[in-house]
């Protein structure tokens, strides 16, 4: 396995780290309702830094957008609306199904189609199932979404351990949201394929290889914005029980610590395709929709890790641990398996 690739899998990894932590920050917020808080960390995720990146990397930032026709950038931008829908589905599925279950289906789904339904658009799909490369990293993906079950198995061990329930547990449901979920979340995948010519033309100007793909999260993640600050605004105008008055009314120190809690968690949400660019750089070309399946599968191993580190374990026993620690070793095969598919 190339030195290249062993470093985008230890980018996506950071990625998927930075992820699997960005709600921390949002839990330490008090007396906000969800939506403002959302709206907050969004805006700074979605808008401000994406824009203050690209301002910074590229030596002419409107130029650089104005050399674009409409027909490149609506299809970047939609996908990108498409991961806004995604996000706001993903919240949904934990209301019905609980975190470990709701995860487990809507990372799987999205793993799979994200990762196996980019090279079907581009018509590759065979080279997968006739290439020795190909269909190793066919059976890094199998292996990966046995990881993610296995994971999301001991979760649902914990929680049911802990007493923990679904906010208002429906499964028909759950389950259309978490496969919708699945399947709007891709929408980062297709639209970071469709932003090719984007890529392109950055490293024209002068950008770097491993930043070239930043300047498209202004797109992407503008999409993405529109749906989700959408969606909370529409909530804070007609639900009575909602009000960003008094979310803003509560004291001065308290206003400023959820200000600042509520921007971590969006930076740290940022960060992680901000690192999913570098390890997306270091991916040969011909591989490139493995990037999605190491970042969804890593996201769900540092999300093992994390809960490990932070003691959420203590006291559900030893077999949802170690069972843990099996999807844990299962997902690192897997991204072996790729890594040596993508170098073969």
């Amino acid at each position: 396995m190339s030195g290249s690739i062993l470093l985008g899998i230890f980018w996506h990894f950071v990625g998927a780290a930075s992820a699997a932590c960005f709600y921390a920050p949002f839990k330490q917020v008090k007396n906000w309702s969800w939506e403002t808080m959302w709206s907050l960390g969004g805006f700074f995720s979605w808008i401000i830094l994406p824009w203050t990146v690209s301002y910074l990397l590229l030596p002419d930032f409107w130029a650089y957008y104005g050399s674009f026709s409409f027909a490149t950038l609506m299809p970047v931008f939609l996908f990108g609306a498409m991961w806004g829908i995604g996000n706001i589905n993903y919240g949904l599925t934990m209301r019905y199904l609980g975190m470990s279950l709701g995860i487990g289906i809507a990372i799987g789904v999205t793993l799979i189609i994200g990762t196996l339904m980019t090279p079907v658009l581009q018509g590759k799909f065979d080279l997968l199932l006739t290439t020795s490369g190909g269909q190793m990293t066919l059976l890094g993906v199998a292996i990966a979404v046995v990881g993610v079950g296995i994971v999301s198995y001991a979760g649902l061990l914990k929680e049911r351990a802990l007493g923990i329930q679904a906010e208002e547990f429906d499964l028909k449901k759950g389950l259309i949201l978490a496969v919708m979920c699945g399947i709007f979340s891709a929408g980062m995948s297709f639209a970071m394929d469709a932003a090719k010519p984007m890529h392109q033309a950055a490293e024209q100007v002068g950008v770097s290889p491993l930043y070239v793909a930043l300047p498209s999260y202004v797109v992407i993640m503008g999409g993405g914005a529109i749906v989700n600050l959408g969606f909370c605004f529409v909530r804070l105008a007609v639900k009575s029980n909602l009000s960003i008055k008094a979310d803003l009314s509560v004291a001065k120190k308290l206003l400023i610590t959820n200000a600042l809690f509520s921007i971590l968690g969006g930076a740290m949400w940022y960060f992680q395709f901000f690192f999913y660019a570098w390890g997306h750089a270091n991916v040969p070309e011909q591989y490139g929709y493995m990037s999605w399946m190491l970042h969804m599968s890593f996201y769900v191993l540092c999300g093992g890790i994390v809960g490990l580190l932070l003691k959420e374990w203590i006291g559900v026993g030893r077999k949802p641990v170690r069972i843990l620690c099996l999807g844990c070793l299962v997902i690192i095969l897997a991204a072996n398996i790729v890594g040596m598919g993508m170098a073969s």
